[in-house]
């Protein structure tokens, strides 16, 4: 039982594993939303608003979209200082692409590029007034231009080593595969070990009684038996609510060993009811003067 225990918790542990990396992507979405949710509220701040909410960040097909409960007017200025003091305080590399929409349109009437690593004075029409109405905020995330440089610094090295790079993403699969098909195998074998193990086992009443190892188990009781009385015991459950003769019991038990006198099966019947005692529903009954039947209620 400890085996298969331990089995189980090693699947466990596998898929738990092969989960936690399906989660890289989310969580890094996850943080993306997080940032732009943060920049949405310091843009309020801008307009010194502190109470309107801003409705959860969605992501439309590479973008990100920042929505508000009401209409507003407002500076890029305001927009630009509120995404570039978020990208500051996050230390975000990435680079963004700012997109301001109406909400009725897809007339894009303010945009810019956000990245921390360029000139931040660089943006158009900073102190130009919009007009009061719905609007979104798109975002679409790029990648920073120090990994742009490095990822051009390998692409060489990364051509040469694509195949290495597939067996390397197909590597996982295999590895899981083969440790489960290794466990599957461990934990057939242990079950057939098991079983082997049990099949000299006969429950009798509430005792399982091992014939092999001559002894009668009860929870986590163990009672010895010798080994005349196992072949006795044996002998009356296979021969169930079957009267048998003394001599019949004398003969299969005892044979032609000649070590028996006339009262020896009398002493070994009652040495094996009391060791069965403990289950009520058992019974060895004398029948005068032929004989013993085994039986259970």
């Amino acid at each position: 039982m400890v085996q298969f225990k331990k089995i189980n918790g090693l699947l466990l542990l596998l898929f738990v594993l092969l989960g936690c990396t399906g989660l890289k992507a989310e969580n890094a979405d996850q943080r993306t939303k997080v940032a732009l949710r943060n920049i949405g509220h310091e843009f309020l701040l801008q307009l010194n608003d502190s109470t309107s909410r801003i409705l959860p960040v969605e992501k439309i097909g590479k973008r990100y979209a920042v929505r508000f409960e009401r209409k507003f007017s407002f500076e890029p200025d305001f927009l630009f200082s509120a995404v570039y003091k978020v990208l500051e305080e996050l230390k975000l590399e990435d680079s963004y692409v700012v997109e301001v929409e109406q909400c009725d349109t897809v007339l894009v009437i303010h945009s810019f590029v956000a990245d921390l690593a360029n000139n931040k004075e660089a943006i158009a029409c900073k102190l130009r007034e919009v007009p009061p109405d719905c609007y979104v905020f798109y975002f679409t995330v790029m990648v920073s231009e120090k990994a742009t440089k490095t990822e051009s610094n390998k692409e060489v090295t990364e051509t040469k080593m694509e195949g290495e790079v597939e067996n390397a993403k197909i590597w996982p699969i295999v590895l899981l595969f083969s440790l489960l098909g290794g466990l599957l195998v461990l934990y057939y074998f242990l079950k057939r070990k098991r079983a082997i193990s049990q099949e000299h086992l006969i429950s009798i009443g509430q005792f399982q009684f091992d014939q092999k190892g001559m002894k009668l188990n009860l929870k986590a009781q163990s009672i010895e038996l010798s080994s005349k009385e196992t072949d006795l015991l044996h002998l009356l459950y296979s021969n169930e609510n079957k009267t048998l003769e003394r001599e019949e019991i004398l003969n299969k038990v005892w044979g032609d060993e000649g070590d028996y006198v006339g009262r020896t099966l009398d002493v070994f019947i009652s040495k094996l009811r009391k060791k069965l005692e403990a289950d009520s529903n058992i019974k060895i009954i004398n029948v005068r003067g032929v004989g013993y039947r085994f039986v259970i209620n």
